[in-house]
C-alpha cells in the first residue's frame, strides 16, 4: 500500500472545501493538484489510482493525497464524498500514514470535523483550518506510528536518568555506573555507541544546557547558577560557559532570544 510522509507542526490552509459529487456525467475522473494535498472523506464503493497504485474505495474510508500526485477515479455511479484541498507546511515531526486508510471507530468524529468544518468556511475560516487539523491528527493516528528502533539500552537509559537527577552534584562515571548495574568500561562502551558521544561529554553539554537556560529564564544568581549545575567554581564556571556557550554568564544572561 502507498504511504505519505504527513507534517502537522502546524494548521494547514485550506484552500477548497465542501461535499463533492461524481460519476454522474463521467464514470472517471483523472486530475492532479500540483501544490495542494486531497483529502477524502468517502461514504460510496469505487477505484482510486495514486501514481499507479490501485485502491479500492469503500464506505468509510479516508484518502490523503500528497502535492502532485496524478489520481484516477473510477466510480460504479451517483459518488458523494466530503473533500478538502490544503496546502501543508513541512514543519514539525512528520509521520508515515497510508494514502488510503479505514477510519473504523473514527469514522462518526471525522465525519463530524469536516461537516463543521464545511460549515465554517464562509464566515469562519479560522474554525474551519481548527477543525481540519484536528481530523489530520486522528487521520495520522489511524494507524500507529512504526517502531523503527528498539531505543537506548536500558543501562544507558538507567545511567542518563541518574546523571540528570545529579547534575548539581559531583558525577564520576563508576558510581553512575553503579547505578545502571554496569561496569564502568562496559557503560563507556554502551554509551558512546548508543549516543555518539562520551559519558563526560554528555554531563558537560547538559550541565551547560541547564545552565545556559537558569541564566535565561531564572533569577537566580550567577553563582547559584553554577552551583545548581554542578560548577561551584565560578572561575570554572565562568571558561566553561565561554568555552562552550560562547560568552560570559553575565552576557548570558543579558541577551536577548
Amino acid at each position: 500500500m502507498r504511504e505519505t510522509e504527513l507534517h502537522l507542526g502546524e494548521p494547514p490552509a485550506v484552500v477548497n472545501i465542501g461535499v463533492g459529487v461524481h460519476g454522474v456525467a463521467s464514470p472517471t475522473d483523472v486530475f492532479r493538484l500540483p501544490e495542494l494535498w486531497q483529502l477524502h472523506l468517502y461514504q460510496y464503493d469505487a477505484e482510486l489510482t495514486v501514481d499507479g497504485t490501485a485502491h479500492a474505495i469503500r464506505p468509510g474510508r479516508v484518502s490523503l493525497v500528497p502535492p502532485g500526485t496524478t489520481v484516477r477515479y473510477r466510480y460504479q455511479g451517483r459518488s458523494e464524498h466530503l473533500y478538502a484541498h490544503l496546502r501543508i507546511t513541512a514543519v514539525g515531526p512528520s509521520r508515515t500514514i497510508p494514502v488510503m486508510q479505514d477510519a473504523g471507530p473514527e469514522l462518526p468524529a471525522l465525519s463530524g470535523l469536516l461537516l463543521h468544518a464545511i460549515a465554517a468556511a464562509p464566515g469562519a475560516p479560522e474554525r474551519t483550518r481548527a477543525e481540519i487539523w484536528t481530523a489530520l491528527w486522528r487521520i495520522a493516528d489511524l494507524t500507529p506510528p512504526a517502531v523503527t528502533s528498539p531505543g537506548p539500552h536500558p543501562a544507558v537509559s538507567t545511567a542518563i536518568a541518574h546523571i540528570e537527577a545529579h547534575l548539581a552534584a559531583p558525577l564520576a562515571i563508576p558510581e553512575i555506573a553503579r547505578a545502571a548495574g554496569v561496569s564502568h568500561n562496559h557503560l563507556t562502551r554502551l554509551f558512546r555507541s548508543e549516543t555518539g558521544t562520551t559519558v563526560v561529554a554528555y554531563i558537560r553539554r547538559r550541565r551547560l544546557e541547564r545552565a545556559h537556560h537558569l541564566l535565561r529564564a531564572s533569577t537566580l544568581s550567577i553563582p547559584a547558577v553554577a552551583a545548581s549545575v554542578g560548577i561551584p567554581d565560578l572561575q570554572a564556571f565562568n571558561k566553561a560557559c565561554r568555552r562552550e556557550l560562547g560568552a560570559s554568564p553575565r552576557v548570558l544572561r543579558g541577551a536577548t532570544s
